[in-house]
Parts: structure tokens; C-alpha cells; sequence
């Protein structure tokens, strides 16, 4: 007796035809799994001009300070996740003000939309994937205890942004 054959998925690495790459394709069925970048929604927020920072509770980076951000669900537009994702973090309530930056990093296939945001009132607290929640003027930054780099040009563009007066959307930094 014979047992059913049992579907295996997207088992195969093949360039789907009409495609240019390898992509991952069921050999039963034909599925073909597209994995595309992961989209980060976030902001610098402030309360009177002092930067509401989340030390992580989480890996990667656990222990290191970041911005109120995080993956983007299906079905959500980028400034209500960077809302859910400060309350998620913070407990925090924000206003978006604008898009502050848009970070192509390709070697983590992440983009990132950084808004610029205030706090609708001063109250904040430690979300699940937080250890500790914290306002700090720019001086006191932990500038050696950020989790990533984008953490620091996002915080960089801000106050470029607030010193030149140009709101306009800043990109990846060279280099």
C-alpha cells in the first residue's frame, strides 16, 4: 500500500520563468515564495525638545537604547504603525509631524520610514519589549549604547532638520 503523496512546499531554489532570480518554488505545485524586504516604521519623538528613547528588552541588541519602532503589519499604513509601534514600546501616545527619513539598507533587505513625532502628553512607560523608557536632552543621549545605526541618523537628521529648518525627507547617509 502506497501513502498519500504529501505536498513539500517551496523546496526548490529555480528562476521562476519570466523571472531574473532564484526564488524558492514547490516542485508539486509551482508556488513560488517571494521574499521581499521587511518595512520599519518608527519616529524621533520629542517632549519639549528632550527624545523619548526605549532601552530593548528584546534581541537583537538587548539592552541598547532605540527609537519607538518596529516591523510594519499587513494592512497598516506606515504613520499608524509608527503610532502602534510607540505605544507598543512606550506606552506612549504621539502626533506624527512628518516624514523625518527613509533608510535603504540592503544588506539587512530593510527599509525604514522614520517620522518625525511629539508626545501628545508627557506619559510614558515600559511596553513588553522594553526594559526601561526614558526622555533625553541631546547632551545626554547614550550616544555608545544605541541598538543601530539608523538609530543615530535618524537622531542626526532631526536636529538638522530643526537647525536648517528643512523638513524635507532625508535618505540613507553615504557610506
Amino acid at each position: 500500500m502506497s501513502s498519500p503523496s504529501v505536498p513539500r512546499g517551496p523546496s526548490i531554489l529555480a528562476i521562476p520563468e519570466g523571472d531574473n532570480r532564484e526564488r524558492m518554488v514547490c516542485p508539486d505545485c509551482g508556488f513560488i515564495n517571494y521574499e521581499n524586504p521587511k518595512i520599519v516604521v518608527g519616529s524621533v519623538c520629542l517632549w519639549q525638545e528632550r527624545f523619548l528613547l526605549c532601552r530593548r528588552a528584546i534581541n537583537p541588541r538587548r539592552g541598547y537604547w532605540t527609537l519607538p519602532a518596529g516591523f510594519l503589519e499587513l494592512n497598516e499604513g506606515t504613520a499608524a504603525g509608527a503610532m502602534r509601534e510607540a505605544w507598543e514600546e512606550a506606552q506612549a501616545r504621539i502626533v506624527i509631524d512628518g516624514l523625518l527619513a527613509i533608510y535603504d539598507i540592503p544588506r539587512i533587505s530593510q527599509v525604514q520610514l522614520i517620522y518625525r513625532a511629539h508626545l501628545e502628553a508627557p506619559d510614558f512607560a515600559a511596553g513588553p519589549e522594553s526594559l526601561e523608557v526614558k526622555l533625553f536632552a541631546w547632551d545626554d543621549i547614550p550616544w555608545e549604547e544605541l541598538a543601530f545605526p539608523s538609530v543615530r541618523w535618524a537622531l542626526d537628521h532631526y536636529r538638522d532638520s530643526m537647525a536648517t529648518g528643512d523638513f524635507a525627507a532625508r535618505a540613507t547617509p553615504a557610506g
